[in-house]
């Protein structure tokens, strides 16, 4: 019987397999160097069922094998490290769920990956996403594959080593990518420890997250006392207030920026779920709301990745989308801006 995720995992294995899966884009790459992506409609992707000679008709693929699968990928400042600006969040990444759930998982981890996605963010207050992730990146093999981030949310700084060191063990790190003080508390003590660690190779990054806007003010003082390589923002198309200080404030202190809530819980898709996107949508390469509200966030010159929540493969494959082919310029973004407003 024919497959058609099995199709179009075939096929994406294939051109990442041509292509080298690394290659990257810069934010001062020209609008004609810029292809097309390999992207994908939600809608495209769930309903699959005319195989993949209908994804071939649409052009989702069209001839990526000769310069059509550009992965955007921005520096961490200081390094010569970098990163697509596509990453995923995993909050709703528990254990005890079905095996057809678990399996759920395990098919977006992987279509994740093979579509050029590193940067997999979680937190011990996430349940067990850590523990799932470890356990799932160690089945596909992919032990040294991702750009991990996780957090420590504890006050005392004996709770905070064992937080770290718990995290360490259930994702089977013996160094972790980025540790961050879970939305700022205990902040000044877990990093004192973390830079420790940072000095002794037992952490690559540091960094701090929040996902409100009251805890801005307080995101920036550390920002400013303290030799952070990362920060962790709430920011939308939907929720632009980090515009006014802490994106600006990241760029100057040469701090790498996530930013979480790109989809701004749903509320995008529900202002526009009988809304059709827009022709001029194009001009950038988007080919869905996802990926409209997605560019947005990672086209901001202070941003370097969306880590957009997301537990379903044909969620990966369309967000992913949002890191090929061209980004949205100034003039694009305040276009944007408008029909949001406009809704």
């Amino acid at each position: 019987m024919f497959n058609p995720l099995l199709h179009t995992h075939a096929l994406h294995t294939l051109v990442l397999t041509v292509l080298g899966n690394r290659l990257s884009y810069s934010q001062t790459t020209t609008k004609n160097q810029a292809v097309q992506g390999m992207n994908f409609t939600r809608r495209q992707v769930i309903a699959a069922g005319a195989g993949a000679g209908a994804l071939l008709g649409t052009g989702v693929f069209g001839s990526a094998a000769a310069d059509t699968t550009t992965l955007v990928t921005k520096p961490i400042p200081g390094t010569n490290e970098q990163l697509p600006v596509i990453g995923i969040g995993t909050n709703r990444w528990a254990a005890g769920g079905s095996p057809a759930e678990i399996q759920g998982l395990r098919d977006t981890l992987q279509g994740f990956r093979e579509l050029g996605g590193r940067v997999i963010d979680t937190a011990p207050a996430y349940r067990t996403s850590e523990k799932v992730l470890g356990q799932l990146i160690s089945e596909l093999g992919f032990d040294d594959a991702f750009f991990l981030a996780t957090k420590v949310d504890r006050e005392e700084k004996m709770d905070g080593i064992r937080r770290m060191e718990d995290s360490l063990t259930k994702l089977n790190r013996s160094t972790m990518d980025l540790m961050q003080v879970h939305n700022l508390r205990g902040a000044e003590t877990q990093l004192k420890t973390m830079l420790e660690w940072r000095d002794a190779g037992r952490i690559r990054y540091v960094g701090i997250t929040t996902s409100r806007n009251d805890q801005h003010a307080e995101m920036a003082a550390l920002m400013k006392s303290m030799p952070l390589d990362f920060i962790q923002v709430n920011y939308s198309l939907a929720d632009r207030a980090a515009e006014d200080v802490i994106l600006p404030l990241a760029e100057a202190r040469g701090m790498a920026v996530l930013v979480n809530l790109p989809l701004a819980r749903g509320r995008l898709f529900k202002a526009t779920a009988d809304v059709e996107l827009p022709g001029w949508a194009a001009e950038f390469d988007c080919r869905s709301w996802g990926q409209f509200f997605l560019k947005y966030v990672v086209s901001h010159s202070g941003v370097t990745c969306a880590i957009p929540g997301m537990t379903r493969l044909a969620h990966a494959r369309d967000n992913l989308g949002a890191a090929y082919g061209r980004l949205p310029d100034a003039a694009m973004r305040a276009r944007q801006e408008k029909l949001l407003a406009s809704l």
